[in-house]
């Protein structure tokens, strides 16, 4: 392992008796970046996620986190990491603050606890009971203690899961300001739209296993086929035998004649080609729609299911 990787993980397995829920994956989390795991439930993410955190002890395989062993170097990795699980539980009446001062007498090193409830917008609430918070107050504070001894590493586990839209935006904002700050994240999502828009890096993991691993970009051109080409005429085609286009495939014609859509492996070619014929028979386009694949196509294609079921 060198200093560009924060986490390298080589032929990481979990077992449980009979069940094997990690089968020997590979990957490492670059220092700086945002790496998201995605995958439907019972997938192998938490299990994996509790293993680089030092709280479940693998089968097999070589991990380093930070440079140090997490089932041999507990104590000194969880001095230098920040963790955000998928649900953090307090006593009902211990107070912000509290809880705050509380986080920060488990590290050799804290910042301004004054100052990070201000950033994440709980000033107004630090002497107010954790029963009263909201949902979405419960998150931010769960992800200030997270931050409360300015971690090298970053895990946030189905950060925003169970959030209404409004708060999920909060927390994706903050998130988005802690990349920008080139810290190094190591994330778990449910939401598609939130790896596209947060992560550097994505890798889809399927029944234990690793089945793709890249940018959202990157994986999303692997789907290449998957692209939509969607034309409108203003006026029916007078024959519904189309040309073959240059790589496109699908090719479908509503019953008014008006609307022709395709799917190409080289959409922006076929799009040329289907607009010069277009303009040739003497037809006026109303509407060009290109629609390329999202991480969810790419998902849904290499695992046969939705990222929540």
């Amino acid at each position: 392992m060198d200093n560009e990787h924060a986490i390298f993980v080589r032929g990481l397995r979990k077992s449980y008796d009979d069940f094997e829920a990690v089968k020997g994956i590979d990957f490492e989390v670059r220092s700086g970046e945002v790496f998201g795991l995605l995958g439907p439930n019972g997938a192998g993410k938490t299990t994996t996620v509790e293993i680089l955190e030092g709280l479940r002890p693998r089968t097999g395989g070589e991990v380093r986190v930070l440079g140090l062993d997490p089932d041999r170097q507990k104590r000194q990795l969880k001095d230098r990491i920040g963790v955000c699980l998928q649900a953090t539980n307090f006593s009902d009446k211990i107070r912000v603050s509290e809880a705050v001062e509380l986080f920060a007498a488990f590290y050799t090193r804290t910042i301004d606890g004054e100052a990070l409830l201000k950033r994440l917008q709980l000033w107004d609430k630090k002497e107010a009971a954790y029963s009263t918070l909201s949902g979405g107050q419960k998150q931010r504070l769960a992800i200030a203690l997270a931050l409360i001894n300015e971690p090298q590493l970053l895990f946030l586990d189905e950060p925003t899961t169970g959030l209404d839209p409004q708060v999920r935006l909060e927390i994706r904002d903050l998130i988005e300001e802690l990349r920008e700050e080139k810290r190094t994240i190591l994330m778990t999502t449910h939401y598609i739209e939130e790896a596209e828009r947060l992560c550097d890096r994505v890798a889809i993991i399927d029944a234990g296993q690793i089945i793709a691993l890249g940018s959202p970009r990157e994986l999303q051109q692997k789907s290449a086929e998957q692209s939509g080409i969607e034309i409108t005429l203003t006026q029916p085609l007078r024959d519904r035998s189309l040309p073959a286009f240059a790589d496109a495939i699908q090719v479908q014609i509503d019953d008014a004649g008006r609307h022709v859509a395709l799917r190409s492996s080289r959409p922006a070619r076929t799009l040329v080609e289907l607009v010069k014929w277009v303009d040739a028979q003497g037809y006026e386009l109303e509407d060009v729609h290109l629609r390329r694949p999202t991480l969810e196509d790419v998902f849904i294609e290499m695992t046969g299911k939705k990222l929540r079921e």
